[in-house]
């Protein structure tokens, strides 16, 4: 994938189902998306932690999220095949 087709996507990671479906519970009860919390919580981390080169490519990732946000109608939804 070159930069300029690079785009959000879907990454799987392992945690005890038990955890997620608690963390999914515990952020429902707070009207907090895990998927927003997520990014939060690697945004913040990449700002404490992060070196030049991270902090580059975070304040990058920041641009594009800005761009597909300001995009008019966004992506069609996938149609449900029966």
């Amino acid at each position: 994938m070159t930069e300029a087709t690079e785009h959000t996507f879907i990454t799987r990671f392992r945690i005890p189902k038990r955890m997620w479906q608690a963390y999914g519970t515990a952020a429902a009860r707070q009207g907090v998306d895990r998927s927003a919390d997520l990014v939060d919580h690697v945004r913040a981390f990449i700002k404490e932690h992060g070196n030049e080169q991270e902090l580059a490519a975070l304040a990058a990732a920041e641009q594009e999220l800005t761009e597909r946000r300001a995009r008019k109608g966004g992506r069609p939804k996938k149609e449900q095949t029966a």
